[in-house]
């Protein structure tokens, strides 16, 4: 296979690509060079969902078909190599020449109104349909998508003429129609006959797009050229060329190594590897940490969740990403590795400044590894671990001030305290003196009171458009006295009694 050359599975045909720029996004291929035009750009960032497409791919040793939504903006054509992409013009050809369910759901609610938005919708609800109408060979799938499940499949898309509620409606009523089940066999068939066993080296005016299928080979590339661009999800790093006007370099690309793909628990660790998609990742760790379901559910939208990785989001280093709080108060760790070797070392200890790490030019993230409620346990005491975030949207949104608390009580008094911040530094970390203010102490108002009082001194945060410092340290202060008032040892109050969006977090937990 010519490894100069992109091969795609383009609404069931196999295609090629070449002679472009690796950093050409999928959506200005489909729309320039296929003339697929259904798929929009709105914002270019992965915002408004107008260019979302859904993405197969043969995932695992069992090479296993796996659907997803993703924004077409904001991938690089590359990237698609080896997978299939299916745009809204691929539905009506396989309800055969008939409106697709999801197509004919929208009609009959008035789902669309100016039309722009329109196919991004439907590319998301067909991504959902396709999870509840199995191929024809296949057992029937019991049940339905729940009202709050079709809600939670639209957060990434955006509909200027507000017209939420007959999309919605579409959602439920797509059911309610003949099925049109997706043929996956055949689909499966074809990209199997995609793939490629050796490195990707896709070239243009000089530059390299290379995807290694194996830890050796990444380190040895990374090795070779420190220079170049790790590219994951893109959901980033796209920003970087539609909005920044980036030139990027050489470019290697992470989606490939199986190995950074994998997800497992052995000896009291959850193990995640860095090229996770955010929608695996946080689906192993809901597993093992319940509380983390509301967070999950409003960490950016499914088509961010499906194409970022956990350890994109880890690498990047952003003082307000969402995740980094969450797993420095459970105490995770991360695995760098480099044809040196790997090593290990606490995630709060990688970041050194803004968006500085402790990440050498030769190093990438292999790992992020977390402990599980046993071992933190192990010790004695019940472990309390909650995380909110703050942010003027309660979907898709960046925060203002994201927290995380995680404390071992043993007969009411805290043996350990875990306590950390993003929104609040210039990294995202713990607050030492207010885990001093509670560590050896009753959970108890007075204790309370003075680990707020702690916090103003371990944190000076910026005024932004996201929030004033003010608001920043009441804001921290207050995310603490709701966690006391969820786990205090005397008449801890439930969930409904302290959030203000309590049915919407009902809603988050009973879709996972």
């Amino acid at each position: 296979m010519d490894s100069h050359t992109i091969r795609i599975l383009l609404n069931g045909e196999a295609v090629e690509a070449a002679g472009l720029p690796p950093t050409t996004s999928l959506l200005a291929w489909l729309r320039t060079q296929r003339g697929l035009t259904g798929s929009k750009e709105g914002c270019a960032e992965g915002d408004c969902g107008a260019c979302t497409v859904v993405v197969g791919e043969l995932r695992g040793a069992a090479q296993a078909l796996h659907l997803a939504s993703v924004n077409a903006c904001i991938q690089f054509l590359p990237a698609l190599d080896g997978k299939a992409v299916f745009t809204v013009e691929y539905l009506r050809a396989q309800a055969g020449g008939a409106l697709h369910p999801v197509q004919q759901a929208m009609v009959d609610c008035h789902g669309s109104q100016c039309g722009f938005c329109t196919p991004g919708f439907v590319m998301s609800l067909w991504d959902l349909y396709n999870d509840f109408v199995p191929a024809p060979a296949a057992a029937p799938r019991a049940g339905r998508p729940s009202p709050a499940a079709v809600r939670s499949a639209l957060t990434g898309n955006l509909c200027r003429c507000t017209g939420y509620q007959p999309i919605l409606a579409a959602g439920e009523r797509m059911f309610e129609l003949p099925a049109v089940a997706l043929e996956r066999a055949a689909i499966r068939q074809a990209l199997l006959a995609l793939q490629r066993e050796d490195v990707l080296d896709y070239r243009h005016a000089g530059r390299h797009f290379l995807a290694p299928r194996s830890l050796d080979e990444l380190a040895a590339l990374r090795a070779a050229r420190p220079q170049a661009v790790l590219l994951a999800g893109c959901t980033d790093i796209g920003l970087w060329v539609n909005k920044q006007l980036h030139e990027l370099g050489d470019i290697l690309y992470l989606g490939r190594v199986e190995a950074l793909r994998a997800i497992d628990a052995a000896e009291g660790w959850l193990h995640i590897g860095a090229a996770a998609t955010l929608t695996e990742a946080f689906a192993a760790l809901t597993r093992a940490w319940p509380e983390l379901a509301e967070l999950w559910e409003r960490f950016a939208s499914p088509p961010v969740r499906n194409a970022g990785t956990l350890g994109g989001n880890i690498a990047n280093g952003s003082p307000i990403g969402d995740s980094m709080p969450a797993l420095i108060a459970l105490g995770a760790r991360i695995t760098l590795r480099s044809v040196r070797g790997a090593r290990e070392l606490a995630l709060e200890d990688f970041y050194l400044d803004y968006m500085k790490k402790d990440l050498a030019a030769d190093e990438f993230v292999e790992r992020v590894s977390v402990p599980l409620r046993a071992t933190l346990e192990a010790s004695g005491g019940a472990i309390h671990f909650r995380s909110w975030k703050l942010s003027k949207r309660f979907d898709s949104d960046i925060s203002a001030v994201c927290a995380a608390f995680a404390l071992r009580l043993q007969d009411g008094v805290i043996a350990s305290a875990r306590v950390a911040f993003g929104g609040m530094a210039a990294t995202p970390r713990r607050a030492p003196q207010a885990e001093a203010a509670l560590l050896g102490q009753p959970w108890d108002a007075a204790t309370l009171a003075r680990a707020q009082a702690a916090l103003a001194a371990d944190y000076t945060p910026l005024d932004d458009l996201r929030a004033s410092a003010a608001y920043r340290r009441r804001a921290a202060a207050n995310l603490l006295r709701r966690f006391h008032l969820e786990t205090r040892p005397q008449a801890p109050l439930p969930p409904a009694q302290t959030r203000a969006f309590a049915g919407v977090a009902d809603d988050c937990e009973a879709i996972r």
